[in-house]
């Protein structure tokens, strides 16, 4: 790859306008992958802050055996691939299934090598291309109009799960957990609008502007997309350490600084959210020790309290290094799909998901993130997150909470409409 790097006092336009005019112009091709930290104070950094474009198919990739296959392409030569697990791989995993309709069709798995990307920093850009033309690019970009706001108009959104449907579902589970089958499950609801006409990136960007996060996220994929604001790391790798970082516990942001540092007292102090954040983050532990070096698995942060826009979560971060005879694929096997999304024991959980859901989940709750020439990798958990048909114009996004025996239906049904909040503000639902 061709490389040049440029100071933002060199450019004719501010970062922030630049950075627009990238994504506008990025949004021409049939693959674009943006990832977004929001400049937010994060342990281990949030994501890098990086634009990829490609106009070339995908990497080739047997998506009924995705793993092994993606564990060839990684095992040769490669470039950076930006892309995506979805949820269901776990069937390859396991030994389970997804019978639920996916309206949305996302591929099981996806990567793409980009033709053109700029990584960010903090003072300049550095900007890669397959061929010597980066100068000419960068001028196509100065000269791109940024596409304006975008308020969606005539958009119905439903909910595919009534409030009374969810209370009835909230007891089952609370049968199960009485019964032995599980201690903690994660169950998620969807929201939906048929016949959506919308304009991803600029909703994107309303979506990341209501809700900034060190996770966010825009992938186009031909007619799919994913507007993500998440803020939750699934796994990343640098060098042989793997980090993990959980979330389980929410509660909404205080209109004063007073009630804000009372609130989070009481997300720290809640014996409900501890306990759940104590179940997955042994959870995490457990599944980082199947590709971990003995011995190397430590939570590094338990009960850590970080605030975002709408909402302050407790985060925990767990690492492990990666032993020397297994490969990013197999630190990926042993921790898929995260274990906040899924609930414990992990596969009966996962089981207990298909039976109480209704839909197929998709790239929801999967990952999203790249992959270095070096075999490094940072994915995010896709939640708080659109997604997108451009070509059936089916809208979709999902929302969870962990249940647990002591859940009250109220108080989870409440914890996923402020989960959905942010989301349902930029569809003008609010």
């Amino acid at each position: 790859m061709f490389s040049a790097t440029y100071a933002y006092s060199a450019l004719p336009v501010s970062e922030e306008d630049f950075r627009h005019k990238a994504l506008a112009w990025a949004d021409q091709f049939p693959h674009v992958a943006y990832y977004n930290p929001n400049a937010i104070s994060y342990p281990h950094q949030g994501f890098a802050h990086l634009l990829a474009v490609s106009s070339r198919p995908a990497v080739s990739l047997n998506a009924s055996e995705a793993f092994q296959s993606l564990r060839q392409t990684l095992q040769g030569e490669h470039p950076l691939l930006c892309g995506f697990l979805t949820y269901d791989l776990k069937n390859q995993i396991e030994k389970l299934v997804s019978q639920h309709p996916d309206h949305v069709g996302f591929s099981p798995i996806l990567f793409f090598a980009p033709e053109f990307y700029i990584y960010f920093h903090e003072t300049g850009l550095t900007a890669y291309a397959s061929t010597d033309r980066i100068d000419r690019i960068l001028g196509e970009i100065m000269a791109a109009s940024v596409t304006p706001a975008f308020v969606p108009e005539n958009i119905q959104v439903r909910q595919r799960v009534s409030q009374e449907e969810y209370a009835v579902q909230v007891a089952r589970i609370r049968e199960h957990i009485t019964e032995g089958d599980v201690y903690e499950l994660n169950y998620c609801m969807e929201f939906y609008a048929e016949d959506a006409l919308v304009q991803p990136l600029p909703l994107y960007m309303a979506l990341s502007a209501a809700s900034p996060t060190p996770f966010s996220g825009y992938l186009k994929c031909q007619d799919t997309y994913l507007l993500c604001a998440s803020p939750e790391r699934f796994l990343k790798k640098e060098g042989r350490q793997l980090i993990s970082q959980p979330i389980k516990g929410t509660i909404r942001r205080g209109h004063t600084p007073e009630e804000d540092a009372q609130l989070q007292h009481q997300l720290r102090h809640n014996e409900k959210e501890l306990a759940e954040n104590m179940m997955i983050v042994d959870l995490v532990r457990n599944d980082l020790s199947r590709s971990c070096a003995t011995g190397s698995v430590r939570v590094e942060e338990m009960f850590g309290i970080y605030g975002f826009r709408q909402v302050s979560q407790m985060i925990s971060t767990v690492t492990g290094q990666l032993r020397p005879d297994l490969d990013l694929v197999d630190a990926l096997l042993g921790a898929f799909p995260m274990g906040s999304m899924t609930g414990a024991p992990k596969i009966s959980a996962m089981q207990l998901i298909e039976e109480l859901e209704v839909t197929k989940r998709g790239l929801y709750a999967g990952a999203m993130g790249f992959i270095t020439p070096d075999n490094n990798c940072d994915f995010n958990v896709v939640i708080r997150s659109i997604q997108y048909n451009a070509r059936t114009r089916y809208l979709s996004f999902m929302v969870g909470s962990a249940i647990t025996y002591d859940s009250d239906p109220e108080q989870e049904y409440a914890e996923c409409l402020l989960k959905a909040q942010a989301i349902l503000k930029v569809l003008g639902q609010e």
